[in-house]
């Protein structure tokens, strides 16, 4: 069974015009984008074993993806109130 990728676009895929614009116009936003697909595709990596670190170390950098998500979410819906 393939592991499930959690690219941006893919999980929220209903603010695809918004990230793109984002990422075009908010350098922070691209950072934290940058920064949320490089612990994703490394968590990504783990799970499908091509890396083997510690169990606490894939926590760990779950925590951190998730923790890239939520802010990029929070930016994203501001940004979608502000142009509403």
């Amino acid at each position: 069974m393939p592991i499930e990728k959690h690219d941006l676009v893919h999980e929220l895929p209903e603010y695809r015009d918004q990230i793109h614009h984002l990422k075009m116009n908010n350098a922070h936003f691209a950072k934290l984008f940058d920064a949320y697909h490089d612990v994703e595709h490394e968590v990504h990596r783990i799970e499908e074993g091509v890396e083997t670190p510690s169990d606490e170390y894939l926590a760990n950098r779950k925590k951190s993806r998730l923790k890239l998500k939520d802010e990029l979410f929070d930016m994203l819906k501001k940004h979608t109130e502000a142009t509403a």
